[in-house]
């Protein structure tokens, strides 16, 4: 699957890596809900650097339709919030 960090590009992951990621997307979905801004803070950071470590980058040229979208590193817990669904940023 192709996911798109916001402000920094494209990443290819494999799709067996859903399960660990749906993992930290639950716990964010959790702080987010609950106003936990350094349970956020951690999770979204260890949840991005999930994506950067298992995935592979696309070269800046490539534009491949993204499968998911992710909020950038710095975002705030209002603007997660709004990107958020009943799931959380990952379907499943």
């Amino acid at each position: 699957m192709i996911v798109r960090i916001m402000g920094e590009g494209q990443v290819r992951v494999d799709d067996g890596h859903l399960t660990e990621l749906n993992k930290l997307d639950d716990e964010l979905l959790a702080e987010v809900q609950s106003g936990d801004e350094d349970g956020f803070r951690r999770t979204l950071a260890a949840l991005l650097g999930s994506v950067r470590s298992l995935g592979e980058p696309l070269p800046d040229e490539a534009l491949e339709p993204s499968e998911l979208i992710l909020p950038a590193s710095d975002a705030t817990l209002q603007e997660v919030q709004a990107m958020l669904r009943d799931d959380g940023l990952i379907p499943g």
